[in-house]
């Protein structure tokens, strides 16, 4: 169906075009199609325009709004603005894949909140995933430079708010976005990574102790003092001073934990205070994760956790433990695994592995990485090259002086392992030292509970340890867990959980198309949405997507965005 037009001229030699509403019909004798017309709207210059911006408007309601808009507005579209959509809708369509929006909708239906508050949570997330911000920046990202399905604008306090309620159910949605996961992605949870890292905050003095238990959690009681005796309450403040693992001692901090799979998925996160140390951390992580319901876990940790009573708490319940060992703290067992002879297996690339037997409980493996040990080489000699340039020509000072640059080096222990001090106070390269250091180039010690397990499965499994590392170096370098905007302990350990949801989808993502975040980012940067207004209402319609895009999409069963994202008629006034 269309509008026909014709010209003729008139008695005055005026040309005068005639409208007509016409379709064209199949002539089956002639075998070809006549033009058939519907009706006749006479001259154009004397046409009825309002009877047809009548007519205009009833066919329209027939259609969907928005495109009754992008078919009627035509010169009389205004573009009014644009927003990122591609990366926004990826990580929304995993996150109601994942079933988080549902989750999140039940548990807030027993509560008084607004059912705004998981759109709230999502847009925190995206946004921490897509362009990190404070939580005041990424309320006017949410609506002005991003669009969100269903939530068009969101305020600072909105924000707020729903972080409190998310600390609040971080357990519950934890273990429930778990078992989503774990379905989704048919998880086998057999290896399960720990490690911690600190976080520092940009404070010149930390948070007043108050009363906590044994886990880092304050007590409802604020009257209760406490006594640091290892089974009662320990007064500690949340960001506190401690063993920086970025290296700032100097300032308050918190410590992080979190558990991942052999896959890289982050299953689980914490927070503790920033003086809490490593040892007893990983027995708590055990007792959170027993009510979860898992099959037998072999837990894998940093030398950290390697402490007696580490090792006999992990392994009740019949699960097992791979544990790195400290080659260099001269114990009876690391001394006894290095002058064990035997011959290396190759098991993968750049990586040997020796079984050796010491007692009849646990099992020892030697890893050897020969480019590691090439590393460790240069790296002493240049070390021990540095150290003869400093002390070269120190035997004609005064016992002073050298008892002064004695001190200096002592500050920095990569020189300070490769010196000595004789009887009469020279200094000299400890040749001994160097000696030992050598034999210990590209090595490190695993010890291993399970009888079972072959030697490649503890080397490989330890190996992957460095999934945990790659998640907080994304944590901290792409999602920009630091620097932390909140003063209150509440909105920390929510900022927290933001963080590791969405590790959680950006890892999915990256597992199951192989391609980088960064790059999956860039690429749907492109997919952007742009927003018209004009005389049927106004509609928002994204950009055309790329072939790497629906690629993309196709890899993670995502359906295709809808051309007109969103349409709102216009109402009379």
């Amino acid at each position: 169906m269309f509008v026909r037009t014709t010209s003729r001229k008139n008695k005055n030699g005026t040309t005068v075009r005639y409208l007509q509403l016409a379709h064209n019909e199949w002539d089956p004798i002639a075998k070809a199609a006549k033009m058939k017309v519907l009706h006749n709207f006479g001259r154009e210059d004397q046409i009825d325009r309002a009877a047809v911006e009548r007519l205009v408007g009833s066919l329209c309601r027939l259609l969907h709004p928005g495109r009754a808009a992008a078919l009627t507005s035509g010169a009389e579209l205004t573009f009014i603005g644009s927003a990122a959509y591609g990366g926004v809708y990826l990580l929304d369509q995993l996150w109601r894949q994942l079933k988080i929006d549902t989750i999140m909708t039940r548990i807030l239906a027993s509560t008084r909140r607004s059912p705004f508050t998981e759109r709230v949570l999502f847009a925190l997330v995206a946004n921490r995933a897509l362009d990190a911000s404070s939580k005041l920046a990424a309320s006017h990202w949410i609506g002005r430079n991003a669009h969100i399905d269903g939530l068009p604008a969101c305020s600072d306090d909105a924000c707020y708010r729903a972080m409190d309620w998310l600390h609040q159910v971080q357990n519950s949605v934890e273990r429930k976005v778990f078992d989503q996961v774990a379905t989704l992605l048919n998880l086998e949870v057999d290896l399960l990574f720990f490690d911690t890292t600190s976080t520092y905050f940009e404070i010149d003095e930390g948070d007043e102790p108050i009363a906590r238990d044994q886990r880092g959690v304050p007590l409802p009681d604020p009257g209760n003092t406490g006594e640091e005796d290892g089974s009662g309450p320990v007064m500690k403040g949340f960001r506190t001073r401690g063993k920086s693992k970025d290296h700032r001692d100097d300032l308050p901090q918190i410590v992080i934990g979190m558990a991942v799979t052999r896959d890289g998925i982050p299953v689980r996160i914490w927070s503790w205070p920033g003086n809490t140390t490593d040892t007893a951390l990983i027995r708590q992580v055990k007792d959170d994760m027993r009510d979860w319901t898992l099959s037998k876990i072999v837990w894998v940790g940093d030398r950290g956790f390697a402490s007696a009573d580490n090792r006999r708490y992990l392994r009740q319940g019949d699960h097992h433990y791979i544990i790195g060992e400290r080659l260099r703290s001269g114990s009876a067992e690391a001394k006894a695994a290095l002058s064990r002879q035997g011959r290396y297996q190759d098991v993968a690339e750049n990586l040997k592995v020796k079984e050796v037997r010491i007692g009849e409980t646990d099992r020892f493996v030697i890893c050897f990485n020969p480019d590691g040990a090439e590393r460790d080489a240069a790296i002493r000699e240049r070390l021990v090259t540095q150290l003869e340039e400093l002390i070269a020509g120190t035997d004609t000072l005064s016992a002073t002086k050298r008892a002064e640059l004695r001190g200096v080096i002592s500050t920095k222990p990569g020189l300070n392992r490769y010196l000595r001090t004789t009887p009469n106070g020279l200094l000299r390269i400890d040749a001994a030292k160097v000696k030992a250091e050598t034999n210990l180039d590209g090595k490190y010690l695993l010890r291993c509970s399970d009888p079972k397990l072959p030697a490649e499965d503890i080397a490989l499994g330890y190996k992957q340890l460095l999934e945990v590392e790659r998640g907080w170096r994304d944590m901290k370098q792409v999602i920009d867990l630091r620097p932390v905007y909140h003063r209150l302990e509440e909105r920390i350990r929510a900022h927290v959980i933001l963080c590791w949801l969405a590790l959680l989808l950006i890892r999915i993502i990256e597992t199951t198309t192989g391609a980088t975040w960064r790059r999956i980012r860039d690429e749907f940067d492109l997919l952007t949405v742009a927003t018209f207004t004009g005389p049927t209402g106004t509609f928002r319609q994204r950009a055309e997507l790329t072939k790497p895009q629906r690629d993309i999409l196709a890899k993670l069963d995502i359906p295709t965005p809808k051309k007109i994202v969103e349409a709102t008629p216009a109402t009379d006034a």
